[in-house]
């Protein structure tokens, strides 16, 4: 992994200000804190891995710039303030391509779509942000948003669908619990890179213990 220059590294900071200053008002499982965790998470992934650290730097601060579930599933709202960011500050081409490729690949989205783009780049930063996804964050993270969307918590009538395409993965209204099946649980099969499936081994087991207590609380036998 070759390390940022001085410029490259005066333009994170400016990017991850950009960022900042663009989701001071997000929802809370998707605002800078988020950001911010998934590029400390990008950065130690990409300490074991060959890439474009410039490249990785961009994608985690810029993945969640505008996140479709926020404009009516427009998907085309990130990408584009991301492309007129870096287009602004005229970066080359070849990078700016790449992080825009990121943005458009980096989501679950039900996790049956074939990918269409993948790089070690990309998989460096989808990596990180799915251990952001698990773990005691990733549960705060799945309630909050369940709260935001007025969703109930569990409703044992409503089971986990695990065949959902894209379309429908984004329309599901489902109770908040049934997310840790239909996607939660999932990711620690699903990292790319050794350094994230180490780290997800603990934030797996967490959520796992996290719905045994769920469960016998909810039956009235804990």
């Amino acid at each position: 992994m070759m390390e940022l220059s001085e410029k490259q590294a005066d333009f994170v900071a400016a990017t991850a200000n950009f960022v900042q200053k663009t989701l001071k008002n997000a929802e809370g499982g998707h605002d800078w804190f988020h950001t911010q965790r998934v590029y400390k998470n990008a950065m130690l992934i990409a300490k074991g891995e060959k890439v474009d650290l410039f490249i990785v730097a961009l994608g985690a601060l810029l993945h969640d710039i505008a996140d479709s579930k926020f404009y009516d599933g427009d998907e085309t709202v990130g990408p584009k303030i991301a492309q007129d960011f870096l287009d602004q500050h005229k970066v080359e081409k070849r990078v700016t391509d790449h992080v825009i490729l990121i943005i458009k690949n980096i989501s679950f989205k039900g996790g049956n779509r074939a990918k269409e783009f993948d790089s070690t780049e990309l998989q460096v930063v989808q990596d990180a942000d799915r251990l952001d996804a698990i773990g005691a964050i990733g549960i705060a993270r799945t309630f909050n948003y369940g709260g935001f969307k007025n969703r109930k918590l569990h409703d044992p009538e409503v089971k986990p669908r695990m065949d959902m395409d894209a379309e429908t993965y984004k329309k599901s209204a489902a109770p908040t619990i049934n997310h840790f099946y239909e996607k939660l649980l999932l990711l620690k099969d699903r990292m790319n890179t050794e350094t994230a499936r180490k780290i997800a081994e603990d934030r797996h087991k967490y959520m796992e213990g996290f719905l045994e207590q769920f469960y016998g609380e909810w039956e009235g036998s804990r």
